[in-house]
């Protein structure tokens, strides 16, 4: 190597070297510029959040659909609350008639005991009539008291007109005292507890 070359090496040698720390920072964007970034940034987010006009269309239909339901759902419920107020007043009145009816019968059966008592006491001769014979007459009298107590009523019959709904016709009789289709005689009472007939009356009508 000659000493030119050599000298021209270490000149090459001794240029200072840039320092890595002293290397120009980048350049900050300008402050108006950032602050109009920020702003648009801004506008679109509260753009983005107002509902456009399809969505408050889609809110209102939805609105009037939960509405329309509801409705239906309550008128609904009201026709279901209506037929079982319906259909415990009608269970009601058939378990008040079957309990009737079941009444009606166990009277029915009491009614030849009160026959029998009748027969009885109008079988004893005036003369005879003591304290014995008031015995069995108060007898048949809390009998009496205890139907009177469940409704039942005789039917009246002697000298009334004669009415197939509450009179059994057993014969007819020429009766020149008597108005035609009248009754002249009792054959057995009759007896109703309040609308209902338990027993017509055995009767004899006039001619």
């Amino acid at each position: 190597m000659s000493s030119e070359e050599f000298r021209a090496k270490d000149d090459l040698n001794e240029q200072p070297q840039p320092d890595p720390q002293e290397a120009p920072a980048p350049e900050a964007p300008d402050q108006t510029e950032a602050e109009e970034r920020a702003a648009e940034a801004q506008a679109g987010q509260e753009q983005a959040a107002e509902p456009g006009p399809e969505e408050e269309i889609s809110l209102d239909v939805l609105l009037e659909q939960a509405e329309a339901r509801a409705e239906e759902y309550l008128d609904s419920l009201q026709r279901e609350r209506a037929s079982f107020q319906n259909y415990k007043k009608r269970v009601e009145a058939e378990r008040l008639a079957q309990a009737e009816r079941i009444r009606g019968e166990i009277l029915i059966k009491l009614l030849p005991v009160l026959d029998d008592f009748y027969r009885a006491l109008e079988a004893v001769p005036a003369q005879e009539r003591d304290s014995w014979y008031e015995g069995v007459v108060l007898i048949q009298r809390k009998l009496e008291r205890f139907l009177e107590e469940q409704g039942v009523t005789e039917i009246p019959a002697l000298g009334q007109r004669f009415d197939p709904n509450y009179h059994e016709a057993v014969g007819v009789e020429e009766n020149a005292d008597a108005e035609p289709d009248t009754i002249v005689e009792v054959v057995q009472r009759g007896y109703q507890q309040r609308d209902r007939v338990l027993r017509p009356a055995l009767v004899r009508v006039a001619r």
